[in-house]
């Protein structure tokens, strides 16, 4: 079946399919859109084609791109389970280097569809079990090749790995191994990630091809943890600028996404550049819904009996974590004055969170390309609404002032 989403027309079969494309019309409607909005609008994008269509939309940068769906290619995979199987740092970085020219051509790509525009690269985020089989498999597999007395090589090789995944399993893997404990844990990934992106800027460089690099480091909570990677971050990257003979700006800065970073910002703002809000997990964090079991459980009752206003997740909760965002923006620019934040969850295309976003006065949003029309109508519509409020205003002072 082919579904027409504007229409609701339903067709037999698998009808022929067009790219998205902008009108001449809307596309001139978006310029006047941008003649007016004040926040800026990127698109998180992960390969060189999401890039080009992202642009193709008037995303001004990549407010993110993550690097784990890179390591999740067929051609990759086995490379990187191999890495975290291994034992020893000296082992794992035989692998990262097996791994070092294909995420660096992942940067090449990316960082030249972008022609010169900021690319927002975020460090390995999720657990390292999310690269293996999972345990339940695992488990069946190695008692089904005990019990059919298969080769001894394909058991002992099955059986280390389901040693391997005990060992990472966790019982709450949202709050376990992840975000930039990876890379406190396992430096040599991070350092890896960095020479990648600092190789493949350097490269373009040369070809004279501008670049804007900005490293993220995901998920801290703690001054300590920004300072240490953002230590490692610099230490790799300047090793790689003065190899390469070259000059190049790049940034390192942290997604803010614990709700604890959000009260220390004044003093993680000391070792970061900028911040972006990871939207989605600062939501989860603050308000203690895992979004994988909510949105499918008790979220459609909350907003049925009114218990909830939005679903979270797709729209911002301006009380509670909105005053989380204020905080850390307060906080962070107390501390660098003019300190460049914005947001890169999928609220980043909410036009209800884009206006929240520009009353707190964020940067930038951020949002998937084909949300970037949404948001930069939004971004206009929040000015205009603004604009408005304050002519009512001065209407209501006049009138007081006559009587």
């Amino acid at each position: 079946l082919t579904i027409d989403g504007t229409t609701g027309n339903v067709y037999r079969g698998m009808l022929p399919m067009a790219a998205a494309k902008l009108t001449p019309q809307f596309e001139h409607i978006l310029k006047w859109a941008d003649e007016y909005r004040r926040l800026g609008v990127y698109a998180n994008a992960d390969t060189p084609e999401d890039a080009k269509k992202a642009r193709d939309f008037g995303a001004e940068g990549i407010g993110l791109c993550r690097t784990e769906h890179m390591f999740m290619q067929q051609d990759r995979l086995p490379v990187v389970q191999e890495m975290i199987m291994a034992e020893t740092p000296d082992s794992r970085r035989k692998c990262l280097e097996q791994l070092l020219p294909m995420q660096r051509e992942d940067f090449r790509g990316i960082l030249r569809a972008m022609k010169g525009l900021p690319v927002t690269i975020r460090l390995l985020d999720p657990p390292l079990h999310e690269f293996l089989p999972s345990l339940d498999d695992l488990l069946v597999e190695v008692t089904e090749l005990r019990m059919s007395k298969a080769d001894p090589s394909e058991l002992s090789a099955k059986e280390r790995l389901l040693r391997r995944v005990r060992v990472l399993h966790e019982e709450n893997p949202m709050l376990g191994l992840r975000v930039c404990r990876l890379g406190i844990v396992f430096p040599e990934i991070y350092q890896m990630q960095v020479r990648a992106i600092m190789e493949a800027a350097t490269e373009l460089k040369k070809e004279r091809v501008d670049v804007k690099p900005l490293i993220m480091i995901p998920g801290v909570g703690t001054v300590t943890e920004m300072k240490a990677l953002r230590d490692l971050v610099t230490a790799e990257a300047e090793r790689i600028i003065k190899a390469a003979g070259t000059r190049l700006h790049y940034q390192v800065g942290t997604m803010i996404e614990m709700p604890r970073a959000c009260m220390v910002a004044h003093r993680v703002a000391e070792h970061a550049e900028f911040f972006s809000f990871g939207t989605n997990d600062l939501t989860q964090l603050v308000f203690g819904y895992s979004r994988d079991d909510a949105e499918g459980s008790f979220i459609p009752v909350y907003l049925e009996k009114k218990i909830l206003r939005d679903d979270p997740f797709q729209v911002i909760d301006q009380d509670g974590v909105g005053e989380f965002m204020r905080m850390a923006m307060d906080r962070g620019r107390m501390t660098r004055e003019g300190m460049k934040i914005g947001i890169c969850g999928e609220h980043g295309g909410d036009p209800t969170s884009v206006e929240f976003c520009h009353k707190l006065g964020l940067d930038y949003v951020s949002c998937s390309p084909f949300r970037v029309p949404v948001a930069r109508l939004a971004a206009a519509q929040s000015v205009l609404k603004e604009r408005e409020a304050e002519a009512e205003g001065d209407k209501g002072e006049k009138k007081v002032d006559q009587d």
